[in-house]
């Protein structure tokens, strides 16, 4: 089932920077390798300016027996440190495919322990029965639905953004 809106779509270049969280009642999930890794209907969203938005899954609605933890992290100017988890089932393996801020920066506290996944190396990532498309670009990690526009931040001749 894929949702439908009739409001008007949400352009990333009125989200704010820094990046503001909120809470969704939107059911999200992400399957890998035919196994259903995170789903909620209690995320976080994360929305920054230029960028599509990121689901951040609450710790008890992700299937920890599929991740491992990584030695990568990055830093966020506004976030603070993040780890990596490579997702894994069966011999199968994403590596690097979902990230957690275990200690946020002020501010970002409501998305301690939660975790985020990148679409692109996933079966599929869902919101609302819609399956999303990747924000481009190696590091980022958007989820692209029907009902946000932009452009975004990650494709070719957006590195100035």
């Amino acid at each position: 089932m894929t949702r439908k809106s009739s409001s008007p779509k949400e352009s990333v270049w009125n989200y704010p920077r820094p990046p503001r969280v909120e809470n969704t009642n939107r059911h999200v999930w992400v399957i890998f390798q035919g196994e259903i890794i995170a789903e909620s209907r209690q995320a976080k969203r994360v929305l920054e300016t230029s960028h599509p938005p990121v689901y951040y899954f609450p710790p008890e609605d992700v299937r920890r027996e599929f991740l491992y933890p990584s030695s990568r992290r990055s830093w966020c100017e506004f976030k603070g440190s993040a780890h990596y988890w490579t997702v894994r089932v069966g011999d199968q393996e994403a590596l690097n495919a979902a990230w957690s801020y275990p200690s946020p920066s002020p501010g970002y506290g409501a998305i301690r322990e939660h975790f985020a996944f990148y679409p692109g190396p996933m079966d599929a990532c869902y919101v609302d029965g819609e399956k999303v498309q990747p924000q481009q670009g190696e590091f980022y990690g958007g989820w692209i639905t029907s009902d946000i526009e932009g452009p975004f931040k990650g494709g070719p001749g957006t590195t100035g953004f």
